[in-house]
C-alpha cells in the first residue's frame, strides 16, 4: 500500500510540477516608478511634519494600467522630495493591473522597488487560475508573485 501511495505521489508530482515551476506573474506591463500617479478619495488630510498624506473613503489610485483601491490609503513621501515612497492601504484592497486582479485587507507597495505586499484573505486572479493565501507579494518588475501561510491554488490545464 505504502508503494502505490509513493507511485501515486510521485505521479502527481510529475504531472503538477511544470504548471507549479512557471512564474506567476502580474499584469501585463511592468510600472514606472516615475510614471504619475493620480489619486481620488472622500477626503485627505496631509501631514507635513511627517511627509504623510492620508486619503480615506473609495480610495482609487492609478499608476499606468495599475489600478488600486481600498477604503483608506496611507501616501508616505520621500524625504525632502515630492516624490512617493510607499503606499499603505487598508480595507478592501483590489489591485488590477491588466487581465490579473487580487484582493486583500491590506497592501504596502514600495514604489522603487516595485513589489506590493499583500496581506490578510489574499485572492489573486488570472483568467481561471485563482490563487489564496495569508500574504501574497507581487514583483511588479520581474512579474512574478510568491504566496505565503496557508495557500490554497486553482490551476486550470486546458482540458
Amino acid at each position: 500500500m505504502t508503494r502505490v501511495i509513493s507511485l501515486a505521489f510521485a505521479a502527481l508530482i510529475a504531472v503538477a510540477a511544470p504548471v507549479l515551476a512557471q512564474d506567476l506573474a502580474f499584469g501585463t506591463s511592468r510600472p514606472d516608478p516615475d510614471e504619475p500617479v493620480a489619486v481620488e478619495a472622500d477626503a485627505l488630510a496631509v501631514n507635513q511634519e511627517d511627509g504623510t498624506a492620508t486619503f480615506t473613503g473609495n480610495v482609487v489610485i492609478t499608476q499606468g494600467d495599475m489600478v488600486l483601491s481600498a477604503e483608506t490609503v496611507l501616501v508616505v513621501y520621500k524625504e525632502d522630495s515630492q516624490k512617493i515612497a510607499s503606499l499603505d492601504a487598508t480595507g478592501g484592497v483590489t489591485m488590477v493591473s491588466g487581465e490579473d486582479a487580487a484582493e486583500a485587507q491590506n497592501a504596502q507597495y514600495d514604489i522603487d522597488a516595485g513589489t506590493v505586499l499583500l496581506t490578510g484573505q489574499v485572492l489573486l486572479s488570472q483568467g481561471d487560475n485563482v490563487m489564496s493565501g495569508d500574504r501574497i507579494t507581487i514583483d511588479l518588475n520581474a512579474g512574478t508573485a510568491q504566496a505565503g501561510g496557508r495557500v490554497r491554488t486553482t490551476l486550470q490545464t486546458g482540458n
